[in-house]
C-alpha cells in the first residue's frame, strides 16, 4: 500500500479507501473484524454518512483508542443549518470523536440544492461554524452531477471532490480531475464498481490505477472482500488488450442509463422492491433466466404494485426513469417465466 497526500489538506491517506455503506448489512461485530482488517492491510481513509444507517457507529467502535491513526470522512445530504448540525454532533457522537477529519455536503447536483446550502441558514454555513470550533477539519463535497461537480470545484470552498468513476463511467477525468488537481483538490472515487454491476474487481482496478491522484473508496462486506481489493495494490499496473475487450463488454451490456444500486429510491411507499428489479436484465444475462427468475422472484413479483407516484425518480442521482425500465425488466421477467414453465 503507498500514501498520497489527499490534495491540499496535509493528511496523508492510503492510496485505497474504504466505503461505509456494506458494513449497514452486517452485525456490529462482523463490521468491526472488517474495518480492523481493513486498516491491518494498510487502509487509512475511511468514509461514510450519517444516512448510512448504523456505519459511523459501527467505525467509532472499530477505531476506539486509535483515532490517530486513521482519517474519517463523513457527510449529510441536508440542505439546512440545523439539521446539519444535529448531523454533525451526531456523527461526533457515534464516531466516538471530537474532530471529523474530512465532512461533506453529500449530493450536491442541482443549482437549487446550492443554492440551499449557501445561503443565509444554509448548511454550508453550519459546517464552517463547525470548523471554526475545530469540530471538523476540512470541507469536502460530492456530487452525481458533472456539469454541478465542475462548478463545485470552481467554487474554491472545498478541500475535496467525491464522484463516480469508472471504467464505464468515465468523463471525470477529461475537466473534473484535472481541474481539481491543478486547484489542489483531494479527488476520492465513489461507485468505482458503478454500484456493483461490475462484478470484475481485476479490469476495476487495472483501470482505476492508472489514475494515481483519484482515491477509490470501494465497499466491503467481508474480510475476504477487503484481502482481494487490497491484492490487487501489489500487482504491476498493466492493462491489456483482453482486459480493454472486456471492459468493452461492460460498456455494450450496461450503456449509460443502468442502476447502481445506491437504494436512495428506497423504501418505496408501495414496497417495490427496486434496486433488485432494476437489475434483473443483469441477472439474466449473467445466470440464464431459469435461475434468474427464482433469485429474483421475491423483488420481480412486487413490480405491479407501482403506481408510478415518481417519488423514486426524484430521489435517484442520476435522474433515471425508474417506472419505465421496471415495466420493461418486468415484461423480461413474464417472458422468461412464460419460456421456462414449471
Amino acid at each position: 500500500m503507498q500514501y498520497v497526500e489527499l490534495g491540499k489538506t496535509g493528511m496523508t491517506v492510503s492510496e485505497l479507501g474504504f466505503g461505509g455503506i456494506p458494513i449497514i448489512h452486517l452485525d456490529t461485530d462482523a463490521a468491526v473484524r472488517v474495518l480492523r482488517r481493513a486498516f491491518e492491510q494498510g487502509i487509512t481513509l475511511y468514509d461514510t454518512a450519517n444516512a448510512y444507517r448504523d456505519s459511523e457507529a459501527k467505525m467509532g467502535l472499530a477505531f476506539q483508542g486509535m483515532r490517530d491513526k486513521v482519517v474519517i470522512a463523513t457527510k449529510t445530504i441536508r440542505r439546512d443549518a440545523a439539521t446539519a448540525t444535529e448531523h454533525i454532533e451526531n456523527s461526533l457522537r457515534m464516531l466516538r470523536t471530537d474532530y471529523i477529519d474530512l465532512y461533506q455536503l453529500h449530493q450536491i447536483a442541482h443549482e437549487p440544492e446550492w443554492q440551499a446550502v449557501t445561503a443565509s441558514g444554509g448548511a454550508l454555513e453550519a459546517v464552517v461554524k463547525a470548523r471554526q470550533a475545530g469540530k471538523v477539519r476540512h470541507i469536502g463535497v460530492t456530487s452525481h452531477s458533472l456539469e454541478m461537480a465542475l462548478k463545485l470545484v470552481r467554487t474554491e470552498v472545498f478541500s475535496t471532490i467525491q464522484f463516480p468513476f469508472n471504467f464505464i463511467e468515465s468523463d471525470a477525468s477529461i475537466d473534473l480531475f484535472p481541474l481539481a488537481q491543478k486547484l489542489g483538490m483531494g479527488i476520492l472515487v465513489m461507485k468505482p464498481f458503478a454500484g456493483g454491476v461490475i462484478d470484475n474487481s481485476d479490469i476495476v482496478f487495472k483501470f482505476l490505477r492508472k489514475y494515481e491522484y483519484a482515491i477509490p473508496i470501494p465497499g466491503y462486506d467481508s474480510e475476504r472482500a477487503v484481502d482481494d481489493v487490497v491484492a490487487h495494490y501489489s500487482r504491476p499496473k498493466i492493462v491489456t488488450e483482453q482486459d480493454l475487450a472486456l471492459m468493452d463488454k461492460y460498456r455494450n451490456l450496461l450503456g449509460k442509463a443502468f442502476c447502481r444500486r445506491c437504494e436512495y429510491c428506497q423504501p418505496c411507499p408501495k414496497d417495490v422492491k427496486i434496486t433488485p428489479a432494476m437489475g434483473y436484465p443483469i441477472i439474466v444475462s449473467r445466470m440464464g433466466p431459469k435461475v434468474a427468475m427464482e433469485f429474483a422472484r421475491l423483488a420481480m413479483e412486487s413490480v405491479p404494485k407501482c403506481e408510478e407516484c415518481g417519488k423514486c425518480i426524484a430521489l435517484c442521482p442520476y435522474e433515471l426513469p425508474i417506472p419505465d425500465m421496471l415495466k420493461r425488466n418486468y415484461a423480461l421477467y413474464l417472458k422468461n417465466r412464460a419460456e421456462n414453465p414449471g
